[in-house]
Order: C-alpha cells, then structure tokens, then sequence
C-alpha cells in the first residue's frame, strides 16, 4: 500500500558567534546541541563580528546566530536575523567571584554597558574587595584592565574580550559565564529559530498573494521592517532586496507609522513617488483583533484607466453595437457619394461633427459608419435622441446622476451617457430640440471635457467624440434665440450635410430592392424583389418621399406584407400590384412617369400644410408623408397659425 510521505522538516542552521575563550567553554553545550541543530562556530571578534555575520545571511546560511556581551549587542544591532544572547545571571557572577577569590582577594569586574551596583553588597559576605568597570567597546575594555592592572588588582572577572585583555596583560582572567547560561541561550536559539519559520511561512505565503498583484505592495511587521514587497514596488523604489529592511530606509512618501501606531487605514490618497503620482491606499495587517503589521498599496491611474475602458468595452460588447459602416451603405447618386466621401475624411480626424438633412435621410446610419470608421471603432457607440425625452429627464440620461439627487433616483446613482460613451462616440440626434439649459450643461461638457452628474460635486473627466445630428435650420434657430451661438459654432466644427432621397433617384430602385428583400426575407416569402419591383419603377422614382429612406423602408415593409398573397413573382397582376402599390403609398396619387410632382419646400408650416392638402385633410396621412409624428405634424401647423392651440 502506497503511503504519503512529508519530506522531513529543516533542522534549525544556527551561528555560534564569540570571542575564543567562550567558545572553547561552550564546546560541550554546542556537542549536547549537535542532534537538534545545524551549528556553526565562528570566532569573531569585536570589529569583525558584523562583517563575518552579514557574510552567512547573504549566502543564506543561518537562521539565528548565538553570541555574548558586546558581540551579542552588535548583531543585535546591525542585523535582521534574530540573536539570541548568552546572559550573565547574578548567580553566574556569585560562582566566579568565589572562584576569584581563591586566586586573590581583590577582583576585576568588567561588564558590558554598566556596572552591577548590587554587588557591593555581597562585598563583605564574600570577604572580596570588588573594583567594577563598564565597557562599550575593546578599546575602553583595555583601558579599564590597565586601570586593575594599575590598582594591583590580580584577577579579573569578565566577558571574553575582557579576559583576552586581561591575560595579555599578565592577569589572571576568569570568564564569568556558566555552562547553565550557555545551555539557555542554545535553548532561546531554538525557540528563536521556530518562530522566526513560523514566521517566514506566514510573509512567504503573503509574498505569494502580492507577488502577481498590479498594484504595487509593501507590508512591514510591527517594528516597521519590510516583511513583503512585490516586483511592481521594487521596480517603482528600484531597490532590492527590500524585505529586510528598515521602513526608514525607504522613502518617506511610504511612511506607514500613524498605521502602525492607530491601527487606522488611509483609503485613495495621491502619493507622489518616482516623479508619478499614484493612488495609495494604507491598511492595517490584523491578527486575532491586534495590529501585526501594515500594508501600503499603490495603483497607477494610467492601469485604473486601462481597466476602466477594458471594463467599459467589455459592458459594451454586451448591449448592441454599430450595426452600419461606409459598406453597407447603398447608393450611387453623385450627390450621396460625395456625403459618403466628406464622412469618409472626418471619421480619420476622429473630431464632432454636425450631421444635417431632412428626418429619415440616415442620419444615424452615417453616425455609425463614422465611428465605425475612426479611431473609436473598437470603443463605445451611444446614441440619444435629444427629442425624446422631457428636459428633467434628459438632464439625468445625459449626465447621470447621484444616489438621492432627485426623487426616484437609482440606488448608488447611476452613470449618464457621456460616462458610457467614454473612449467612444456619443451621438446626439435632434440636437436642434434640447432645451436651452441643457445647451448650457452640454457646450460645459463639450469645452471642458469633465461631466458633473446631478447632485454630484465631483468632476468625472471623459473623453467622447460628439456626433450631432438634426433635421432643423440651426442657423435660424440661433437668429431666433431658440438655440445658443456658441454650441453651434462648437458642434458645427466638422458640417455633414446628407441629401434627401429625391435627389438621388437613381438610387432609389436599388434601396427599395434591398428593403423589400429584407422585408420578404424577414416574412418567410421567397418572391423575388426585383421582378415585383421592374413594374413600380416609375412610381417609385416619381414619388417626392417626402420621409425619405424611412418612409420608403416603412413602404417597402408594407409592400412585402402585401406580396404574401401571392406565391411567386410570376402570380402577381402587374395591372393591380401598380394600383395596390398606389394605396401603399399613403393614398397620394402616384403621377405617370416624366410628370413628377414638386417637392415639399418652404418653411415647416410651409411643408406641414402642403403634405395635409395633398391627403385631403388626412392628419395620419400627412405626417406619414412627412416621415414625422402627428404631434410633431400639429406643431409645425400651429407654428403657422394653422391649427388650434
């Protein structure tokens, strides 16, 4: 049977730094250790304690070194690996001032850092003249046995260093250690080396969770030493390694005491670093409720804007596209190639443009093949009708709004259609129809290129290519003060002007052949569109199609659901598809070919009352004729005074 074998556990690596004489008294601990730790011995003095020290972490040799006195004050110091300190315990100095004593009444004692005052009170239990010195470095150390020396002092009691000394100089040098000290600082150097694993599991499995993050990461412990830092910060600090370090050592933008030190995080504040700035978020590292350390995070702006648009793109891959490029636009007359040319040129220069002509020309249509064509074709495409909606509304749709800016408004505010449109096209049909306060929050929009939503402070930066579109005089709307001068000079930077369908009346046989086609197709009808077409041509090419291509897609709709009475082409009465034809056309009289009738011209009153005497009166008929609505047709004709208010 199979079993799962663990690979067994590394032994503890530890150092057993130390001057010559305590290492030789330490042998027998650091034999009675062998079994439970890898232990390497060094003897290092004062000034070259460090330097051996740093030389085994850079090769990655040791886990906690062990070490004495003023060399266990040095690593302590300088290093980022644990030490753990062989200490001189009062009952250590008792057992060497009594065997001291038997060399001489009058002893030495020189320690590390301070002088121990209690032990003048054990100078007369012990019948021993005490004369005590501190040292900090071995300079001072040799000072002070040459004062002993001087004092006739014969014995000296002391660290390793101290009794080297006092032994160069003719003393008798007693260490003032025990194998009992020796065996506890082993037994700390263990325990040392089991929580720094600990430890160094808990910052590998952090390093690995930060490691792959966009966002640059830094986390330091509890005394603001760096435990984690991925690549994306050591590119930005160009420093490395910087686990290990010393938060001070690193730039003080990074600082994370008040972290530390509150256990309060700091969210989307701008950090200038490395000549950029970033977006920085400080957050405490918690365990069991207590503050363990801190973390520092920073975002590019230029990496939140990349997935803002990513984000944006991918939304917008979800909702309907542009269904329209320069392709798939139909036609041949001379004055529509020309349209199609002048679009052609705009969509490269990727600036607003002003699309004009009469409803039902394809405004949209061209609106789509421009951004379909120009630097925005992989980006958003968002269309509004500015007609469509009362002017509170519009407001909202335009710019969006915040949670609570008016009764109703969505939970968490909602985005508006500049903001969806970021990166892309935004396009604006019946421009020449938004109220004059929104023209005011439009032309903003436009020059400042930030949108503010209802009941917001902030300003949203956007970068949107506005493509105007209107069937209304402008120009005349301005003179009356019905539209602002400077939003169109500003929309009317790029002027698109599309001709109406009766000037391209050689284009008009293949458009109803392709709508019809569609239709029949749509219908399940497999009669073919040009045999039913070939009788109608001079119907259709005579007609004035006063709703131009929509009015004669709606004609051609009507037409296909007409033709399923017949099965084939073939069955279809020429003589009576001509007549039913005519009553397809919204009743008005379809004149024998080379006769056209004039088109709808004038004002819109002008056109409203011509469209209405030639459909006897019939509202429905006329607006249909007009390719408008019958609200729409009753405004034009109260315009002129021709219709009651």
């Amino acid at each position: 049977m199979d079993t799962l074998h663990h690979p067994p556990a590394r032994r503890p690596r530890l150092c057993f730094l130390s001057y010559r004489q305590i290492r030789a008294f330490a042998m027998p601990i650091v034999a009675e250790y062998a079994g439970r730790a890898d232990i390497e011995v060094v003897d290092g003095s004062f000034d070259a304690a460090l330097g051996l020290a740093q030389e085994r972490i850079d090769k990655g040799l040791v886990d906690v070194f062990v070490s004495a006195g003023s060399n266990a004050s040095l690593l302590r110091a300088g290093l980022n690996v644990p030490v753990a300190t062989i200490k001189l315990g009062g009952f250590d100095l008792l057992q060497a001032l009594i065997r001291a004593r038997e060399v001489s009444p009058r002893v030495g004692i020189v320690t590390y850092g301070q002088t121990i005052p209690e032990l003048d009170a054990v100078k007369a239990l012990l019948n021993v003249d005490i004369r005590q010195y501190a040292y900090t470095t071995p300079e001072v150390a040799r000072r002070c046995v040459a004062a002993l020396r001087a004092d006739g002092v014969a014995v000296v009691v002391g660290s390793s260093v101290v009794v080297e000394l006092a032994q160069n100089a003719g003393l008798h040098g007693l260490l003032a250690y025990s194998l009992a000290s020796v065996r506890q600082g082993f037994e700390d150097a263990l325990e040392l080396a089991r929580v720094a694993r600990l430890e160094a599991g808990r910052y590998e499995q952090l390093s690995s969770v930060v490691h792959h993050l966009r966002q640059a990461v830094l986390a330091v412990n509890t005394e603001a030493r760096v435990i984690a830092a991925n690549p994306a910060m050591q590119a930005i600090l160009g420093l490395q390694p910087l686990v290990g370090r010393p938060l001070a050592e690193l730039p003080p933008e990074l600082a994370l005491q008040p972290t530390l030190a509150t256990g309060q995080g700091e969210h989307d504040t701008v950090l200038r670093l490395a000549g950029r700035d970033w977006l920085a978020r400080r957050t405490p590292i918690l365990e069991q409720g207590l503050v363990a350390g801190a973390a520092l995070t920073l975002d590019d702006p230029r990496q939140i804007h990349e997935a803002d648009n990513l984000l944006r793109i991918q939304r917008r891959r979800q909702q309907a596209t542009t269904r329209y490029s320069f392709g798939s636009l139909l036609g041949q007359a001379p004055a529509f190639l020309a349209a199609v040319q002048t679009a052609r040129r705009y969509a490269r220069s990727g600036q607003g443009i002003l699309i004009t002509g009469e409803s039902g020309v394809g405004k949209e249509l061209f609106a789509q093949a421009i951004h379909d064509a120009g630097p925005q074709a992989k980006r958003p495409f968002v269309a509004v009708n500015c007609a469509a909606f009362p002017e509170s509304l519009l407001e909202s749709e335009l710019f969006g709004h915040e949670e609570g800016a008016f009764t109703g408004a969505r939970r968490g505010g909602r985005r508006g259609l500049f903001e969806a449109a970021h990166t892309g096209t935004l396009f604006l049909d019946e421009i020449g129809d938004m109220p004059l306060a929104l023209q005011s929050r439009l032309l903003r929009v436009l020059q400042e290129r930030e949108v503010t939503r209802l009941g917001g402070t902030a300003a949203i930066p956007v970068d949107v290519c506005v493509i105007a579109a209107t069937h209304r005089d402008l120009a005349a709307l301005v003179a009356e003060g019905r539209f602002r001068q400077d939003l169109y000079y500003r929309i009317n930077t790029l002027p698109l002007a599309l001709p109406a369908l009766r000037e391209r009346r050689q284009d008009i046989l293949p458009l109803a052949e392709a709508l019809l086609r569609r239709g029949l197709g749509r219908l399940g009808s497999t009669v073919e569109p040009r045999q039913v077409l070939a009788p109608l041509r001079g119907a259709l090419e005579s007609h004035p199609w006063p709703g131009n291509i929509r009015e004669l897609e709606n004609a051609m709709e009507r037409l296909a659901v007409h033709l399923l009475q017949w099965s084939s082409a073939g069955a279809i009465d020429a003589a009576r598809l001509r007549a039913d034809f005519a009553a397809l056309l919204d009743g008005v009289p379809v004149p024998a070919a080379g006769t056209p009738p004039g088109p709808l011209s004038g004002t819109r009153s002008a056109r409203a009352r011509q469209a209405l005497a030639r459909s006897s009166g019939r509202h429905g008929e006329a607006a249909r004729a007009l390719g408008v609505s019958r609200s729409t047709l009753w405004r034009w004709l109260r315009e002129g005074g021709d219709a009651p208010a």
